[in-house]
């Protein structure tokens, strides 16, 4: 492997004339600067299933077309999401199992237990605390300065509802939003800067602890409808607090996938919007179209770029000879923009025909449980922020995440604009 510093920076080059085998777009650095684009459409036009030999993670396939990454997700009898879903292996420190890095039976049994969180039933009786607390954010909002979107709206509305769902002390709700960007965002996993391993490591271990003591306090008492009560009661996880690696991995997926998702979501929102004003102009028209509009969004963001599997036995990738144990890497950011399947793709349309036709929540026994939820968060934030303001108008460059898993935002400038 070589020495990181004689590795090429991608973002200093030509993506159209640099060697297809020297192209490595795990370089968290491009999502930071958001400069992928051109390097994931030299790969689906020239080499769609891409060896990367060296990287700093290692050396791994890039599965960059919308019908090749839904080939890969479906057949998990093949492409394995154990022993994790991030191109870096996990440092031996965090051992963390979770259902989403497993595969059936153990997979299924985890997931059916937290499921009934996100059955319709119980979304609806959501929607109206979701609807409350939003209209509660946005109208505490500075009319006629400059503020972070991030902070004030999207991080704030779901870490409320993070909070609901794990029946969580409210007042200490932010600990789980650090604790989810603690999890994704250290170098040695995601190629982050957030945080340094070792803050990482006990920031997570604090998270343990925390989770731990509910745990306990909620098996001797009387089931709840929080996701905690769910695993503490439910015949098939009731002791997964005996693997207390796979109890917090679990928890630490559910905090990063009820985090990151719609958090992110709404902040691309508003940047899609100001960047098609004609598209802003189509929605104050006709807030109708806000249910469809988040389905774009969301596949406009992509809020997960990425995920690993591993090939279990030799096999063949679309011409591509794939040996057991490869690290084959699912890029759902270049998926959403293949224009072999979404038509224009590197357009925003609010109005878009069959929008929850992407990859963004990903196809098959993974496909994200919450995605319903995210969906009607979103929508009741849109609809919450279309009866307030005329214009949620950007006013300065986004501050991006540096990640190649989460494609995120630290900073949105706005200002809010009332009708």
């Amino acid at each position: 492997m070589l020495d990181t510093a004689a590795r090429p920076r991608m973002i200093d080059h030509d993506p159209f004339a640099i060697a297809l085998d020297q192209i490595d777009v795990s370089q968290a650095d491009l999502y930071e600067h958001d400069a992928q684009w051109g390097f994931f459409e030299r790969l689906r036009r020239d080499d769609p299933v891409h060896y990367c030999a060296d990287s700093e993670f290692g050396p791994f396939w890039s599965v960059t077309k919308f019908n090749h990454i839904a080939h890969v997700e479906k057949n998990h009898q093949i492409f394995s999401s154990e022993p994790t879903i991030t191109l870096a292996d996990l440092p031996d420190e965090i051992p963390f199992q979770s259902f989403i890095q497993m595969d059936p039976p153990k997979h299924d049994v985890h997931r059916a237990a937290v499921q009934p969180v996100v059955a319709p039933a119980n979304l609806a009786k959501l929607e109206p605390v979701i609807r409350e607390r939003a209209g509660r954010i946005l109208d505490q909002l500075p009319v006629g300065e400059t503020f972070n979107w991030v902070d004030r709206v999207s991080i704030e509305l779901t870490t409320q509802m993070l909070a609901t769902l794990f029946d969580f002390p409210f007042e200490e709700r932010s600990k789980l939003t650090f604790w989810s960007d603690a999890t994704t965002g250290a170098p040695d996993l995601t190629g982050g800067d957030f945080i340094t391993p070792e803050e990482r490591n006990a920031a997570l271990a604090e998270c343990g602890e925390t989770f731990t003591r509910m745990w306990y306090e909620r098996v001797n008492g009387k089931p709840g409808n929080d996701l905690i009560s769910m695993l503490a009661h439910s015949e098939r996880t009731r002791n997964i607090i005996d693997s207390p690696m796979e109890y917090l991995g679990n928890i630490l997926l559910l905090i990063v996938g009820g985090n990151d998702t719609t958090r992110n979501s709404i902040t691309g929102g508003v940047l899609a919007l100001n960047q098609n004003p004609g598209e802003y102009d189509k929605l104050r028209s006709d807030p109708g179209l806000i249910p469809n509009m988040v389905s774009e969004i969301i596949r406009w963001q992509t809020p997960i770029l990425s995920m690993r599997r591993r090939a279990k036995e030799d096999t063949e990738l679309f011409g591509k000879h794939i040996r057991k144990n490869d690290k084959v890497m699912m890029w759902y950011v270049s998926g959403n923009r293949d224009d072999e399947v979404i038509d224009d793709p590197m357009s925003f349309r609010v109005d878009r025909a069959h929008a929850r036709h992407h990859l963004s929540f990903g196809f098959g026994i993974h496909r994200c449980m919450g995605n319903r939820l995210a969906e009607m968060q979103l929508r009741v934030a849109w609809e919450e922020i279309m009866k307030r303001f005329r214009t949620v108008e950007v006013v300065g460059e986004p501050v991006r995440v540096k990640s190649n898993i989460i494609r995120g935002y630290r900073e949105l400038p706005v200002r809010v604009h009332p009708l």
